[in-house]
Formats: structure tokens, sequence, C-alpha cells
């Protein structure tokens, strides 16, 4: 076996991914899972614990075969994407409370495109434009998602 310090980040993701999915998969199943006809609130969360589960041991097992990865050499952990993407979920759940759904998928998705270094504000701003449009049109329109579009102070 492969000391720590030898196995490829992919490994690494793909136990995180691993262990995040069955952690969601066993908490979903105290709701009540239902059938695939009669689906519970618990069916959905179940499937997608599952999904992230295989996807992360499918990139454990391919990053386990690439061997140490390379690259890791001479590069630094980006701390400015780290923070960005973070503070992206901050946002969006401060500006879902308070602003509602399209100030919440603004916010987030520009604070977390900035987090990349090949983007600039006018591509983050085209992105997160764009996302918003989807998350009206996905969760407004076709879903009816319980959250206000728009709201001012909170609900």
């Amino acid at each position: 076996m492969a000391h720590a310090r030898g196995l490829n980040k992919d490994v690494w993701g793909g136990l995180l991914m691993t262990c995040l999915g069955l952690w969601v998969a066993v908490d979903s199943i105290s709701y009540s899972v239902g059938t695939l006809t009669r689906m519970g609130p618990g069916y959905f969360p179940l499937v997608l614990g599952v999904v992230l589960a295989l996807t992360g041991i499918a990139i454990g097992i391919k990053g386990m075969k690439g061997g140490p990865d390379e690259r890791r050499r001479g590069r630094r952990l980006e701390w400015k994407a780290w923070v960005l993407i973070c503070a992206g979920l901050v946002a969006f759940v401060v500006f879902a409370k308070y602003l509602g759904l399209v100030a919440a998928t603004f916010s987030t998705v520009f604070i977390s495109a900035l987090g990349d270094r090949n983007n600039s504000w006018r591509s983050a701003t085209v992105l997160a434009l764009a996302m918003v449009v989807v998350g009206v049109v996905v969760f407004g329109w076709a879903l009816n998602v319980q959250l206000p579009l728009f709201t001012w102070g909170g609900a």
C-alpha cells in the first residue's frame, strides 16, 4: 500500500465524495423514502447520496491507477479559490433568506466564479446572469420551489 503522502489527489477527493455520499444516504433513511411512484422526502437525498458515493469510488479507483500526482510538486494550495467558493455558499444562504432566489443565485455563482483565476469580472457576470435565468426557469417556474424570486428583509 502506498504511503499517504504518495496518494494521488483524486484518491483523496474520491474518498471525501464517498464519505459524504454515504453520510447523506444513511441520514436520508431517517425520512420516509417511499417508492418510485410515491417518493417520500428521503427518496431524492438517498439517490443522490448513493450516486455521489459511487462517483467517489470511481474517481478514487481512477486515482489509484494513476500513481502520485506529479503536477502537485511546486504547486501551492489556492487559498483564493477556497475562500471565494466558501464565501459563495455563505452568500447563497444569506441572500436567499433576505433577498430571494435571483440575488442568491447571482451572488453565489459570481463570487464562486471569481475563485477561478481564468475568469474575469465580465465572464463571472455573464455566467452568473445565465445561471440566474436557468435557476428562475427550473426552480422558480418549472419546479415551483417555495423560495421567492425577490424579497426584502426575509420571509
